[in-house]
């Protein structure tokens, strides 16, 4: 599972890191929560990269209203093609969900708190996410009903760095898979090949503050390792 994350790079490493321009004025983000708006990575109608801001929680464009419960911020590699929710969306609708960093947590058995752990790629500063993407208008607003574009980060099974504190993880993209990722004409067994574990030697953890429990909490202490 991946309920948290961050991404706090400065604009020159984003166009550095992802090869994409932005005007957005994209504020450092600590703790990034399920329902707030984010920077994805498509394609534009020329051919190249595009940083947009969509909101975390897929809405199925056959949905009749928002989700009132849990929304769909993680699609599971194992049955991402064959689900509805998100089959539509990994064919045709993929994107890159730039990040420096997630959080899971284990729980104290002594007090029940559940503690905090920062993960991050060892072998870079950012990295992306493997995510989908849908485009939902409501039914009941009609023709001028706002479109809302929402994603999921895609999960598979967690490398042995964090299978100790959770048995899931966001799917990493190695940089060399990004481009596949997002192309309109990679084969489904490509992709399916792309949703696999970050190599455990490359992924580092520390623990962090249990302020970051709290989606109140936006800023540097909620990345800070404890010592």
């Amino acid at each position: 599972m991946c309920g948290r994350y961050s991404f706090t790079l400065p604009p020159d490493a984003i166009r550095e890191l992802f090869r994409v321009m932005t005007g957005l004025n994209l504020r450092p983000r600590y703790n990034i929560a399920p329902t707030q708006e984010a920077p994805v990575i498509g394609i534009d109608e020329n051919g190249g990269r595009a940083l947009k801001m969509y909101r975390w929680g897929l809405v199925p464009r056959w949905s009749k209203a928002l989700p009132t419960g849990a929304p769909m911020i993680n699609a599971r590699a194992e049955s991402i093609a064959e689900k509805p929710a998100f089959r539509d969306a990994f064919r045709k609708r993929r994107c890159l969900v730039p990040a420096d960093g997630f959080y899971e947590w284990t729980k104290d058995k002594s007090s029940g708190d559940r503690r905090p752990w920062r993960i991050v790629a060892a072998d870079r500063p950012g990295f992306a996410f493997a995510g989908i993407w849908e485009a939902w208008r409501d039914p009941a607003g009609g023709a001028d009903a706002p479109i809302i574009r929402s994603f999921a980060i895609v999960t598979t099974s967690a490398n042995s760095r964090i299978a100790p504190i959770h048995d899931r993880m966001p799917v990493m993209l190695p940089r060399a898979a990004e481009d596949a990722w997002i192309a309109a004409d990679t084969p489904a067994e490509r992709l399916q090949e792309m949703l696999a574990p970050y190599p455990a030697e490359l992924t580092a953890c520390h623990r962090v503050d249990t302020r970051v429990n709290s989606v109140r909490n936006d800023d540097p202490d909620c990345i800070k390792p404890l010592e």
